[in-house]
């Protein structure tokens, strides 16, 4: 420091005193300003490398259907960070399968669906159009998600259904553009064709059961007069015929165990369970990062590129308010600051409901047997020891797809046959022989919506199904029931058949048969469309046919959440592929194309079948 001090001359030691002293001071606090401005650097510094320590390309919010999808394909780039974040726990202990039975074992799915341990354990409001009934609503929160919990039932929907989304504002999403990634998704034990896939990750095999009740239900639909259909997820969906299933070699095959587990070991990925993210992080409407609570402790990670939620249906539209994108009145309410005004969230539920139709069986052939303690053990030992056996199938093997009515272009009633009784949800147990038929209309014309309850993460949102609001809806059950009683009147089922359980034959009149409709029908566990995908312009869209959130920068919604309409089915392979197609739109790879692959239609559409 002696250089500032040339040519400074003294004339008196007082001066000199106080000019030193001056000159001190004023040293002292340059330095102390300027330490102080390397301080704020060096903290903000060291904030920038610990974030960054902390930051991935992207974070996946949901070890579900879609989530695991993203995981595996986004992570095929060794250079691409990715952590996965999911709520609940593993689907396996100690790396065990077998040691998680419940989870993995076909015909042990009612256990989980009746759990709150690897399940959210939804319900929703008063029905007030169903005889005020609260509505049982089981998702996963597992690893797997609710491909952990589901029945296993591989369908995809009409073809007619992806040509619909397009024309409802999802450019790019229709079926020419879809197959392909269900195709890409999928290996069929029955090989690649034009409809199948035969290099996935996703083991998908045909139901393939000798049981009499099975092969009574295929028969006495072709009596009945309806097609019997080689694969309804190939050319024709319309039909009766064998379902596919994610089954492999005797074990669920959830996207867990498709695409999660051969992923883990990659470098480039990260995976935490019992994680809840509780909020997404913004830097104005751009997405940085999330918070989540894990163990008690909250914290934050950060994203570079983008974060995807994948929490399905009911978690990705609250995640979304609870970090202030919606409805901009709604999330005032709570005190949740706007980030976004997006009223599409969290609006547009559909979901399928459906009813069982039970038949008593006048032989000792369906599961109930199977259901005895004894029975059980030595099904659950044949499965432990070989993955064969009762255990080895959840019994969906059947079912079928037709149109209610002359002039519906494509089905729009769905059937899955069960040589059981099952009572809520399977959490009764069975009390006689029977068999039963799951029916539902698929295109249901009620919407209801979701809303938050509170800001708390951890309370459930309120869910408005709003069912059988309409007339075309309660018509459409009707019928559910009268074609099903028809075809249980066949001459394949003779044999075996005992007096109708439920409805039961009191219930004959239209009035009877909608009361029946009103305390029996539950969900078919198909939430949707609370995202929906759509153009920017259309103001209840919430994200783009590239899956971004209309108005908000590298966030995204992938899984069923984001389907513009529900599709003709059960949901999960259509949630498998829209994961597929969306991890291609990530990656910034042009979509896969079908042209013009056959797609039945019916002779004429002035016969019902």
């Amino acid at each position: 420091m002696s250089y500032l001090m040339k040519g400074f001359k003294c004339h008196s030691p007082v001066t000199c005193k106080v000019a030193g002293s001056l000159f001190k001071a004023h040293t002292l606090k340059n330095m102390l300003g300027i330490n102080k401005q390397r301080l704020k650097i060096s903290h903000a510094s060291s904030q920038l490398s610990s974030e960054k320590a902390n930051s991935y390309n992207y974070i996946i919010v949901g070890a579900g259907s879609a989530g695991c999808v993203l995981a595996n394909r986004l992570t095929e780039d060794p250079q691409s960070t990715v952590l996965l974040l999911e709520a609940g726990p593993k689907d396996t202990l100690l790396g065990s399968k077998r040691l998680m039975w419940k989870i993995h074992m076909p015909a042990a799915l009612t256990y989980n669906l009746c759990d709150d341990k690897y399940n959210w354990y939804y319900h929703t409001t008063p029905q007030r159009h169903m005889d005020n009934r609260v509505m049982y609503w089981p998702r996963g929160r597992v690893w797997g998600g609710s491909s952990s919990l589901n029945a296993m039932v591989y369908i995809r929907g009409h073809a007619e259904d992806y040509n619909r989304w397009s024309r409802e504002g999802a450019r790019g999403w229709d079926y020419e553009h879809c197959l392909p990634y269900f195709k890409k998704a999928q290996t069929h034990e029955l090989g690649p064709d034009q409809y199948r896939g035969g290099n996935g990750p996703l083991h998908v095999s045909r139901g393939k059961t000798n049981h009499p009740l099975h092969q009574a239900f295929l028969e006495a639909a072709q009596q009945a007069g309806y097609p019997f259909t080689d694969d309804m997820n190939g050319y024709q969906q319309e039909g009766f015929g064998w379902m596919d299933m994610t089954i492999h070699q005797g074990q669920r095959w959830s996207t867990a165990s498709a695409y999660l587990r051969p992923a883990i070991s990659r470098p480039n990925f990260s995976v935490a369970e019992k994680t809840l993210v509780t909020k997404i992080l913004f830097q104005g409407t751009k997405c940085i990062g999330v918070e989540y609570v894990k163990n008690g402790q909250r914290k934050k990670v950060f994203a570079n590129k983008e974060v995807i939620l994948s929490g399905g249906a009911i978690n990705s539209p609250q995640l979304l308010m609870l970090s202030g994108i919606g409805n901009a009145d709604d999330l005032k309410k709570l005190g949740i600051p706007v980030v976004c005004h997006l009223p599409g969230v969290g609006q547009n539920l559909q979901d399928h409901l459906e009813v069982y139709v039970q038949q008593k069986c006048t032989k000792p052939i369906t599961l109930y047997s199977a259901q005895k303690p004894l029975k059980m053990v030595r099904i659950g030992l044949e499965w432990l020891c070989k993955f064969t056996g009762e255990g080895a199938t959840a019994h969906l093997e059947s079912g079928g797809f037709i149109r209610s009515e002359p002039g519906v272009p494509h089905p729009d009633i769905q059937f899955h046959f069960l040589p059981s009784q099952v009572i809520d949800h399977g959490r009764v147990a069975s009390t006689m022989e029977a068999y039963q038929v799951h029916v539902g209309p698929m295109r249901s014309t009620s919407v209801g919506w979701l809303k938050l309850k509170s800001s708390d993460p951890n309370d459930h949102p309120i869910i408005e199904p709003n069912y059988l609001s309409t007339e075309r809806d309660i018509w459409e059950f009707r019928q559910c029931v009268k074609l099903t009683r028809e075809i249980f009147a066949q001459k394949a089922f003779e044999k075996f058949r005992g007096p109708e359980i439920q409805p039961g034959n009191h219930v004959q009149s239209d009035k009877e048969i909608d009361a029946f409709i009103r305390q029996k029908a539950d969900s078919a566990y198909h939430p949707s469309c609370t995202c929906k995908m759509g153009q920017p312009s259309d103001s209840t869209a919430v994200v783009d046919p590239q899956t971004k959130v209309i108005g908000i920068e590298n966030l995204r919604v992938v899984d069923a959440s984001i389907m513009p309409s529900v599709v003709t089915g059960n949901l999960n392979a259509p949630t498998i592929m829209i994961a597929e197609k969306a991890a291609d739109i990530i990656k910034g790879l042009p979509s896969l194309q079908e042209k013009n692959v056959p797609v039945y239609k019916p002779k004429t559409l002035e016969t019902q079948r």
